[in-house]
């Protein structure tokens, strides 16, 4: 190609283009070299110079953002915008001829320079120092401006409306008062020169030792009961006097933000517009020292009966203790709010520690001579606590129980806030039927417990009951004891007494439910391998019966022997139905049965009814468990024996419907029922509780025209003696035991309550039955009469224990004499009162046994009862022979050939 037809060269400067290229790309990124960076020009004097900037130039320019400053100077090649060189050599071109564009237009300013204008990557994202700066000023401007304006609003606390006493009103069900009751002292506020100077100093050494020179808020002090907290020294608390005091006079005290937002700026308000002195009069005036008592004043009566202005040093150390938790510093204890950790023990070992520590500390910091600490030595333990006279009888009792419920459920209001009144708490309670129960009680105390006449078998007595409706599970009465403000134990709460044979109920409804194991297989065959028991299966009623596990084996307790079952007097009733079995409360059939289900099963029935393992649940892996070893409280009894009024639908007892302060209600209970067992189970039990007050050993239970179900129960040694029973509306337990002490006895022990009211012994057929029909007579009057539902066929016959499904006997063919006439002599014919072969009556069931004499008579002639097989051509029934097997023999004259003895 000649050399005139050539492409001119492009100038390596670059020119525009090249410029805005550059200019667009990031500052990051390397420029790439320019094409012809090395050319000659192909004419001219300066066609072997080298091209201007090179690499270097063009990345510096790339940063810059702008034109080459030579550039717009005209000397060398034009580089505006430091992009590819594309012309030639600027200097051949003169002065101010290059083509590079020269400064860029600056961008415009923003108020806000983020992200930063004029950065790249990074960079960018960074604030300015000038931005973070305005930021910090801007906030602390607002906070200031807040804060300001929440200083403005906020209240200091008024010490007389905030220490003024406030009852708590108690409401019967009906809605009508019962008590209004703020603890047991009334609050009285006492000027800054009645409060002892004991009192203040040794306050300030316990609980804010910098107080007289602080602003109310002490962050130091913070620090310090947070690292003291840590290494587990003793701790004054974080929070100033100033700022307890704020706490204490506000009646809220919920743990929310808005709320310690405002307790800061009231603490700074009342340091700023309240002296010193002030602030110690209002603070140990309004503070809590438990009992009931606030305030400084009503401590010192309620703990020691005297003034404030009366108390020593020591005496002061101790209520200053009680500053920092009274229901874990009173020795007294606070059993009800935490009974594990709120002992009296426990709670007099803290006292007493801090109490020194406390004196100790004045010493420290010089608010107490030496010589006046060494005076006092010994704890002042103070006086036990008074009960207010309004509380006496039953309402004590009462008010105490709804109190612990609402408190154990309510999730928000502590033993501290209601103890400062102006709660409004709707009880379950039943005037009518509360005062009912009393009178009951008082019955048979008058009448029958003396114990001047009778000092060795009638002192201590005690009575306990609970009455639920089980319709919903509300606990409608309770008896506690005579009177709350003497015998201080609540009888309707768990009292250590057992439940003996009431228990027996949820062993049937175990067998009903989960069924007899099969002793041929092994444990985890699981329930499919059960056989369901009806409760006409037949078990042995022995005295004395050797108890087995299911699969066959003696039972041995933990020394080897063999478990001997006895019943109640020693009797033995052989083979009987498990319904005659609970009729005559034998203890050997349900033992065996509880074996022959699993004590585990029973147990889990227990509890699906409402009884709890943590309320006095006995050992469940021994055979007496089924028999009432475990000592539950009346009314989770009543609550238990409920389920099975309501058809196997379990409600949790309850003694408080509503609650509300200021008007507004704050709690209201939402109890759901809860499926425990099929209504199958639970009618069938109720059923076989029908015929023991009927005809068994609770008749003395019976109510003319209402339907009523239930059980008597004795321990081993007339320790303890019960009657639980109920009708369709209403479910009641009784307890009777008695004590070698009063029931405030740490270490009380059950007593024999043989010869007690002058009976020879104690069952749950005499005086507890006797109060429970008094009390149900009263509760039920004007109710209408209801009726159980009928029971359906449920499970199957099954024999245990010992006793042998009968099995039928081939006879051989008779054939008849030429003598013998074809005619039936009157001895074969059958009574017209004998029951039709037809119907499905039990082997021992109690209306065939009791109405036709002897049903089974004849039938197995010469069995265990030793009856004859002769005929005999008397029209009278073949009568039973002697021996306890008459039940299988000819037991033809009623209970002689059911139970054994002469037929």
């Amino acid at each position: 190609m000649s050399e005139h037809r050539r492409k001119t060269p492009q100038p390596q400067g670059g020119g525009r283009a090249a410029a805005r290229r550059a200019a667009q790309q990031s500052s990051g990124r390397r420029a790439a070299p320019s094409r012809g960076v090395t050319s000659e020009s192909p004419s001219g004097p300066s066609g072997g110079d080298s091209p201007y900037g090179g690499r270097a130039e063009a990345r510096r320019a790339a940063q810059r953002g702008g034109g080459s400053r030579r550039a717009a100077e005209g000397g060398g090649a034009g580089r505006g915008g430091g992009g590819r060189r594309r012309g030639g050599d600027g200097g051949h071109e003169g002065p101010g001829r290059g083509r590079g564009r020269g400064p860029q237009r600056p961008a415009k300013k923003r108020f806000i320079d983020y992200p930063r204008a004029g950065k790249y990557g990074f960079r960018r994202w960074v604030p300015s120092w000038k931005l973070v700066s305005s930021l910090c000023v801007g906030f602390l401007g607002l906070l200031m401006g807040v804060a300001g304006i929440a200083y403005a609003m906020v209240e200091k606390p008024k010490v007389n409306e905030a220490a003024e006493a406030q009852n708590n009103v108690y409401l019967w069900d009906d809605g009508s008062q019962m008590v209004a009751t703020g603890g047991a002292v009334n609050r009285q506020i006492i000027g800054y020169e009645q409060i002892p100077e004991a009192m203040r100093n040794a306050v300030i050494s316990a609980e804010n030792k910098s107080f007289e020179h602080d602003r109310g808020i002490d962050p130091m002090g913070i620090a310090r009961a947070l690292f003291n907290m840590a290494t587990g020294g003793e701790t004054q608390g974080g929070s100033t006097i100033t700022q307890q005091y704020v706490k204490n006079s506000r009646l809220s005290q919920e743990q929310t933000l808005s709320r310690k937002f405002q307790e800061l700026f009231i603490t700074l308000k009342v340091s700023n517009d309240m002296k010193k002195n002030e602030i110690m009069e209002g603070y140990l005036n309004v503070s809590y020292y438990g009992r009931g008592a606030s305030g400084i004043q009503a401590a010192a009566r309620t703990y020691y009966g005297k003034d404030a202005v009366d108390l020593d040093p020591s005496e002061c150390a101790f209520l200053a203790t009680l500053l920092k938790g009274a229901s874990y510093y009173d020795p007294a204890g606070a059993t009800d709010v935490d009974p594990v950790q709120a002992t009296p023990k426990l709670n007099t070992d803290r006292a007493e520690k801090r109490w020194k520590w406390i004196l100790d500390e004045e010493v420290k910091d010089g608010r107490l001579s030496k010589a006046e600490r060494d005076k006092y030595t010994e704890f002042p333990m103070p006086d036990p606590p008074k009960k207010n006279a309004q509380l006496e009888g039953q309402t004590g009792y009462l008010v105490e129980l709804a109190r612990q419920y609402f408190l154990s459920n309510n999730g928000d209001v502590t033993a501290e806030m209601l103890s400062r009144g102006g709660y409004q708490i709707h009880t379950t309670f039943n005037k009518n039927k509360v005062n009912e129960l009393e009178n009951a009680v008082q019955k048979v105390y008058d009448s029958k417990i003396k114990p001047k006449q009778r000092p060795k078998t009638d002192t201590h007595v005690q009575f306990g009951g609970g009455s639920v409706d089980p319709k919903t599970g509300a606990i409608v009465a309770i008896y506690g004891g005579q009177d709350a403000t003497k015998h201080f134990t609540n009888n309707a709460n768990p009292t250590g007494a057992q439940v003996g044979s009431t228990f027996k109920p949820f062993v049937l409804a175990a067998a009903m439910e989960y069924g007899k194991r099969n002793p041929a297989l092994p444990e985890n065959q699981g329930a499919s391998e059960r056989t369901k028991v009806s409760p006409l299966s037949v078990y042995n009623a022995d005295d004395k019966l050797k108890i087995k596990k299911y699969n066959g084996e003696i039972w041995t307790d933990e020394n080897g022997k063999e478990w001997l079952q006895a019943n109640d007097g020693h009797e033995s009733r052989g083979n009987i139905t498990l319904r005659e079995a609970m009729q005559w409360s034998a203890n050997s059939p349900y033992v065996q049965l509880g074996m022959d289900v699993g004590t585990d099963k029973v147990k889990e029935v227990a509890m699906a009814a409402g009884l709890k393992d943590d309320e006095q649940m006995a050992d469940s892996h021994v055979p007496s468990f089924s028999i009432g070893t475990s000592s539950p409280s009346a009314i989770r009894m009543a609550g238990a024996y409920a389920t099975f009024a309501d058809s196997g639908q379990q409600r949790e007892p309850f003694s408080v419907s509503e609650a509300k302060f200021d008007g507004k209600t704050i709690y209201r209970h939402k109890g759901a029922p809860k499926r425990a067992f099929d209504a199958a189970i639970a009618d069938n039990v109720t059923d076989v509780l029908k015929n023991v007050v009927e005809k068994g050993t609770g008749t003395p239970a019976q109510i003319p025209g209402r339907d009523v179900a239930g059980k008597t129960g004795t321990t081993d040694d007339n320790k303890s003696a019960w009657f639980v029973g109920y009708t369709p509306q209403l479910s009641t337990a009784i307890s009777m035991y008695r004590l070698d002490d009063d029931a405030t006895n740490k270490n009380r022990k059950f007593e024999k309550m043989y010869g007690t009211g002058g009976e020879q012994t104690i069952h749950g057929a005499s005086f507890p039955a006797q109060i429970w029909h008094d009390y149900m007579v009263g509760a039920l009057k004007g109710k209408p009469v209801l009726t159980f539902p009928e029971p359906g066929p449920i499970g199957d016959k099954v024999y245990g224990g010992g006793a042998q499904s009968p099995t039928p006997t081939p006879t051989a063919p008779v054939t008849p004499s030429p003598t013998m006439s074809v005619t039936e002599s009157p001895s074969t014919s059958v009574s017209p009162s004998a029951p039709d072969p037809s119907q499905t009556c039990g082997t021992w069931d109690w209306d065939c046994q009791h109405n036709n004499g002897g049903t089974n008579s004849g039938a197995n002639g010469g069995g265990p009862g030793g009856g004859s097989t002769s005929p005999t051509t008397t029209p009278d029934p073949p009568t039973g022979g002697n021996g306890n097997g008459g039940g299988n023999g000819n037991g033809g004259n009623g209970n002689g050939g059911i139970f054994g003895g002469t037929g």
